[in-house]
């Protein structure tokens, strides 16, 4: 009698609350699985202890009672369940050396595998552990049948929200190039006409062009004159600006001196093989009807052009 007292208080030391077992069961490769070092905790065992006896009975545990976790198997379930105190336990098990190293890589036995581990094992701690996993394996499957629907509802929201942010995705690049279509359209007017007397509206025209400028401007004008370089003045610190004129009188040539003694300096060079006016603004080309200093004194247009600055200056 006294000893039957005394192995049900040994039974007693070892209960394990059922949620504690529940919270050791993974699933993987669809199967519930436990771990090897959580076994032998809960045995009271090492973990190569426990091991080493299965490896005496290998015939009794065959791949569906027992296997070992690939190298990635083995990440994923460290990232889900590794703590600092659980890394510890690991090395200390000589499960891992260190972060950077494995020594091997643990087995997992299912439900099956952990009711042989009762008859290789055969402790009254390892009977009455058995009994508890056990229970906990049958609750996790009553759990998991009652509650299938809730899962694949979730499953189902994850699916929908996925395809929801993809779905977003797609549309705010679509809005953002439609936005962007509309900027390009408000900045960069393809074409305008200014009749005579729209002095001012011409002249703001232009000036809002040169003001868009980000690295260089170039005037292709054979009338030139200091308006044409008081407009060109009001571009950007950092960006170049070069004049292509038929002829350069004494005089145009003493204003370019004068104005780049006191002011950022814009180039000047002779070139007489246009008819026409090209105002370049980083890589955009524009045709001009009229010479830059007699804008809006009679009628003229103002085109975007399909060229580049590049291709146009390469035919120079």
């Amino acid at each position: 009698m006294a000893k039957k007292n005394e192995i049900a208080k040994a039974d007693s030391a070892h209960l394990q609350p059922l949620e504690n077992i529940e919270n050791l069961i993974h699933v993987i490769r669809g199967k519930q699985v436990m771990l090897d070092r959580d076994l032998a905790r809960l045995y009271g065992v090492e973990a190569r202890a426990l091991n080493q006896a299965v490896k005496r009975n290998m015939e009794r545990f065959p791949e569906d009672f027992m296997f070992q976790l690939s190298k990635e198997e083995f990440e994923n379930l460290r990232s889900q369940i590794v703590t600092s105190s659980e890394e510890e336990i690991l090395k200390s098990q000589n499960v891992i050396s260190s972060w950077g190293g494995i020594r091997k890589w643990p087995y997992v036995f299912t439900e099956n595998g952990v009711a042989m581990l009762s008859s290789v094992l055969r402790s009254q701690q390892a009977i009455s552990i058995n009994i508890q996993i056990m229970r906990a394996f049958n609750a996790m499957r009553h759990f998991i049948a009652s509650n299938a629907q809730v899962f694949q509802r979730v499953e189902n929201i994850e699916k929908n929200i996925l395809a929801l942010n993809a779905s977003k995705v797609d549309t705010d690049k679509k809005l953002e190039e439609v936005f962007r279509r509309l900027d390009d359209g408000n900045a960069t007017p393809k074409q305008a006409v200014f009749y005579d007397g729209q002095i001012f509206d011409a002249y703001k025209f232009v000036n809002e062009r040169i003001r868009e400028a980000k690295k260089r401007i170039v005037l292709i004008d054979n009338y030139v004159d200091e308006t044409v370089l008081a407009m060109l003045d009001k571009r950007g610190k950092n960006v170049t600006a070069k004049v292509y004129t038929r002829n350069i009188s004494r005089q145009l040539s003493l204003d370019f001196e004068k104005h780049n003694a006191q002011y950022t300096p814009i180039e000047v060079e002779q070139f007489d093989r246009a008819h026409d006016r090209f105002l370049c603004i980083d890589d955009t080309v524009y045709l001009i009807g009229a010479s830059i200093k007699d804008l809006g004194k009679k009628w003229f247009g103002f085109v975007k052009l399909e060229q580049t600055t590049d291709e146009l200056l390469s035919k120079m």
